[in-house]
């Protein structure tokens, strides 16, 4: 019986590039994510570590443009949570906070975003769409 592949040997290395990309979210505590390979199945990312019960949210990637825009994501409002942080703007949404920062730091985070795909070395892939 064969097994069956959930993912191309091509898309599983470019996801690992995708992770190894946004290493530096996995070394803050308080983001609370992993990102694994799953051999056959794709990557995993792992979030909301909650000891003794493991991680509370599982998602499944099996393409790379998808795992590198929820890492964004993640990233993004990470860093968007940080500036809230202490202000009243921790009320809002992020895309709510986002809209009231200054242009310039608006840019500046959305520079960010070249930034990683830069560093996955796919920069083919990901700046073409």
């Amino acid at each position: 019986m064969e097994k069956k592949v959930y993912i191309t040997e091509e898309e599983r290395e470019r996801c690992r590039k995708v992770a190894d990309a946004y290493a530096e979210i996995y070394e803050d505590e308080e983001q609370n994510i992993v990102v694994l390979d799953a051999g056959r199945y794709g990557y995993i990312k792992l979030q909301y570590y909650n000891p003794p019960y493991g991680f509370s949210d599982m998602l499944v990637f099996t393409d790379s443009r998808e795992l590198f825009e929820d890492l964004w994501e993640d990233w993004l409002n990470a860093q968007l949570f940080e500036l809230a942080k202490g202000t009243r703007l921790i009320e809002l949404d992020y895309e709510d906070i986002f809209a009231c920062l200054p242009e310039q730091k608006q840019k500046e985070l959305i520079s960010k975003k070249d930034y990683f795909v830069k560093k996955t070395g796919l920069t083919d892939i990901f700046l073409e769409s």
